[in-house]
Order: C-alpha cells, then sequence, then structure tokens
C-alpha cells in the first residue's frame, strides 16, 4: 500500500500529528500537502512533546524524507524557527524536501489578514492572522510568491513591487494603515536563500519517481474536512482544500497511485473559530470535555469549542474523502460518563435528516438528534487490544464505525505514540 492519505474529518485538532506519526514509523516519505502554519498538531514521544505548525510530522522519524508539497504556504521565519527548535532538542531535519512550487508568506500578508479581520468586526471569520487566506488569495490573483522566486532576485523584487502596489492602496486609503516598503520584505525574503536552496526540489518528479520504486508516501493534511473552502462550512473555512483530492492537486501524484484513504475522528467533537457546530456544548460539560481532552489550540493557544460526536459530520467526510479507514483518538477522554450521546441526524426546522443539509442556512439551524449510549469508568489508557477494552467502549466505538459508514482501525487511548490499539493494519 504505497501512497497513503491521512485527512481531518471533523474541523481539525482531531489528532492528525499522532496518526501520521505513528503510520510514518512505516513509510518512505511524509508529505504535507495544504495549509501552512495556521494549524499545529502535537506528537509525544518518550513523554517529550513537539508542536508542529509547518513542518510534517514524519520529520521526527529517523530513515523518513519529510516533504512540503506545493500545495502549501510557506511561512519562512515560522519554517527555520522549527527547525532550530527540534535541532536544539537533538533532532535531525537535514532531510526536509519543499517544493520549487510552494508558495511563500511574504510579511504583507500577515499585516492584511489581521488587518481585514478586525475591519470584519463582528462578521469575522476566525483566522489565525497567519498571512495564509491573503496569500492563497495571491495564488489565485497571480501574483504570488513561490519558493523559486528567491533564487531570482530580479523577479522577486518585481513581483513584491507588483503585489504591494495595491495592497498599499488598500492600506493606506481604506484601513488608515502606513505602507510597507517593498525592498524592505524582499531583503527579509531574500536573507533565507542561501538557507533553503539546499531544501528544494522538484516534489512531484521525486514522489512518483519514489512511488515507481515501491516506496510508501505518506500524504498530510492540514485542518479538515469541514474546513475545507470547497466542502466545509463556507464561508467559515480554510482557504485551501485538506480534503483527500487536494493531496494530488498540492503534491502532483494523479488520483490513480492514491491507495488508501486514512480519516482521523475524534471521539468527540470540536472546533475552533467562528462557523456553526451543531453539538456544541456551551455549559459545564463542553467545559469538562476541554479540560479532560486538553482542548486548546496548538498553534493559537484559543479554548477549543466542545461537543458530543457529530456522526453525520463523519459520514459526510467518509463519503467527500473515499474514506478507507477511521483513526479514532481520545476514546479515554469520554471515560467516567454514565451515558454519552451520539448526533445520528438533525432536526432542521421540523425535518429530520440524517445527512449533510443542503445550504448553510440549514446548517446553521440544525438541531442535533442524539442517541444516547452507555458509558465506562474503567482506566483504557493502559489497553492495548480491543477484547481488553469495557464493553460498553467497544460498543461505542462499533456505533460510531456503523454510523459513519468506514471501519475503525485504530484507536488512541492516550497521548503517547503507544497508546493505541490496533484493529487492522493500515499499511502493508
Amino acid at each position: 500500500m504505497p501512497a497513503v492519505v491521512v485527512v481531518g474529518t471533523q474541523w481539525g485538532d482531531e489528532g492528525k500529528g499522532k496518526a501520521t506519526d505513528q503510520l510514518g514509523q512505516g513509510v518512505d516519505y511524509v508529505v504535507k500537502f495544504n495549509g501552512g502554519n495556521n494549524a499545529g498538531h502535537t506528537v509525544v514521544i518518550d513523554g517529550e512533546a513537539f508542536a508542529f505548525h509547518l513542518l510534517p510530522a514524519g520529520v521526527l522519524t529517523p530513515g523518513v524524507t519529510p516533504v512540503i508539497g506545493n500545495g502549501v504556504v510557506v511561512d519562512l521565519e515560522v519554517l527555520f524557527q522549527e527547525i532550530d527548535e527540534i535541532t536544539s532538542r537533538g533532532k535531525d531535519a537535514s532531510a526536509l524536501r519543499i517544493s520549487a512550487n510552494a508558495h511563500l508568506i511574504p510579511s504583507y500578508n500577515r499585516v492584511m489578514d489581521r488587518t481585514t479581520e478586525r475591519f470584519l468586526g463582528a462578521r469575522q471569520l476566525g483566522t489565525t492572522g497567519r498571512g495564509i487566506g491573503p496569500t492563497y488569495a495571491d495564488k489565485m490573483n497571480r501574483v504570488g510568491l513561490r519558493v523559486q522566486d528567491l533564487f531570482d532576485e530580479s523577479i522577486l523584487r518585481q513581483k513584491v513591487h507588483s503585489a504591494l502596489a495595491q495592497k498599499n492602496s488598500l492600506l493606506l486609503k481604506v484601513f488608515n494603515r502606513p505602507a510597507i516598503d517593498p525592498d524592505a520584505v524582499a531583503d527579509e525574503l531574500l536573507s533565507y536563500a542561501d538557507r533553503v536552496r539546499p531544501m528544494v526540489v522538484d516534489a512531484s518528479l521525486m514522489l512518483n519517481q519514489a512511488l515507481d520504486a515501491g516506496k510508501t508516501v505518506l500524504f498530510e493534511a492540514g485542518q479538515a474536512t469541514m474546513l475545507d473552502i470547497d466542502h466545509g462550512t463556507y464561508p467559515f473555512v480554510t482557504s485551501s482544500n485538506p480534503t483527500a483530492g487536494g493531496a494530488c492537486t498540492g503534491t502532483g501524484v494523479g488520483p490513480t497511485r492514491i491507495d488508501a484513504v486514512v480519516g482521523v475522528v475524534k471521539a468527540y467533537t470540536t472546533r475552533v473559530g467562528e462557523g456553526p457546530f451543531p453539538t456544541e456544548l456551551d455549559d459545564a460539560m463542553g467545559e469538562r470535555l476541554r479540560a479532560e481532552g486538553g482542548e486548546y489550540g496548538v498553534t493559537t493557544g484559543r479554548p477549543r469549542r466542545c461537543g458530543w460526536h457529530d456522526a453525520v459530520v463523519t459520514r459526510y467526510a467518509a463519503r467527500v474523502n473515499g474514506l478507507t479507514d477511521l483513526v479514532m483518538t481520545k476514546l479515554d477522554v469520554l471515560t467516567g460518563h454514565e451515558t454519552i450521546p451520539v448526533c445520528v441526524a438533525y432536526d432542521v426546522d421540523g425535518e429530520v435528516t440524517s445527512e449533510m443539509p443542503l445550504t448553510q442556512t440549514d446548517f446553521h439551524h440544525a438541531k442535533p438528534v442524539y442517541e444516547e449510549l452507555p458509558g465506562w469508568s474503567e482506566d483504557i489508557t493502559g489497553v492495548r487490544d480491543f477484547a481488553d477494552l469495557p464493553a460498553a467502549a467497544r460498543d461505542y466505538v462499533l456505533r460510531i464505525e456503523e454510523l459513519a459508514g468506514c471501519r475503525v482501525s485504530a484507536i488512541g487511548v492516550g497521548p503517547g505514540r503507544e497508546a493505541t490499539i490496533t484493529r487492522h493494519r493500515l499499511l502493508g
């Protein structure tokens, strides 16, 4: 099974980093194919936590080549901060490779992101302010900067001047902010050129050649299905495609080469930022899930909105991504509940549906229809075999599997690499 895509099935923060890290121990390449440093994931190795925002999870695994694909937007300052951080802790990042076609996040797009978000007032989207959206907008408007531009100073300066001609007009005349010096921006970007040069490759060629040679490639999504620019809860979404199709467009590897698509799903549901969230618990139970699950954003530190598992969303994600497997995370967080509700359908203005509503308006008004499942009180963090879980915990997993229409192949019962129950092999 040489090509495997890992995606989030909810609104992010499902534990994709841990899943990718675990799978990454048995692969040759781990490729980040979308997003930037607007999301983060935490990997725990031997009790030591590593937080990543831009680097692929596989960077910690010896023998794995981590790759940043063309679908990613790269903040060079953040990239080298992360490399320096893990290097200072005894880890080697020298194997990292970056697509020459990946777009750069210039400092002016961070300014534009924060400025326009404030300007929206009550209509804010809840962006991280990292410049992701404006950089993808520049990409589509064909005024973006790519990694390869670092190696042609004249071209880079022309592109920066061209982009800022419009943005400075907006800053001065609309937002009443000072203009940005294009040469200072170009100088900052060029200062990274020599350091980044050895990492830059034709990622599409490299990955296709690897697959031709029988190597195993893992494609890692940032964010998640419900944040997809096309398939998520628009406009409260990210600016890229974190669904399985994005693995192809974000790397230059064709869809016929993908062998499996693994969806990571939390045993309950969380969301960071604005937008509808049918199962949200705005009460003491939501606070309990947040506290016991450590639900705070890796990138922003923002408290995550928490709610019960939404099987409608999971089933939708299975369809949109063509999932072959699910990895369930944080099952241990649900320990100690007498009963555990699971959303199996929505009530939209008196009509019950088990599928995603057609319109955003209907989704906004959707009320969850719950099915109550028995809880369990036993500590499951040390369990490594599915048969050893309490009967209620097994039944919970099997019910989620049934509702999703996709097998649950692995279950996380704690934060560490080893705290996983494997029901079906995901590789080989």
